[in-house]
């Protein structure tokens, strides 16, 4: 199932990358410099910004639906855990022998 639905999600990321691509910014007429008119273009005079809006959304809708439920889907998952239940014993620290060094000292 989730297998499935991580290849749908990929190609729903990679389409959407493309169709965002095509669309074309506002105000700024690039398809006019490569000799693209509104009569020459693949969906018609205004067909491409209702056409590649839909499909964004739909690309959209898509992609949110798959990214929620794969979260969903991996949130219930149990794994076992690095830390374990009971805890590890603290280590004291080495003892000195302050009586024998401080003798040593004084014996000088």
């Amino acid at each position: 199932m989730s297998i499935v639905l991580i290849i749908i999600h990929v190609i729903v990321c990679v389409a959407l990358i493309m169709i965002v691509l095509l669309q074309t910014g506002k105000g700024a007429d690039m398809g006019a410099a490569f000799g693209g008119g509104s009569s020459q273009t693949l969906f018609g005079s205004s067909g491409a910004s209702t056409f590649l809006s839909k499909a964004t959304t739909v690309a959209a809708i898509v992609f949110m639906i798959t990214s929620l439920t794969l979260a969903y889907l991996s949130g219930g998952k149990v794994t076992k855990s690095v830390v374990s239940d009971t805890p590890a014993p603290i280590e004291q620290p080495a003892q000195t022998d302050n009586a024998a060094a401080g003798n040593g000292a004084a014996t000088k």
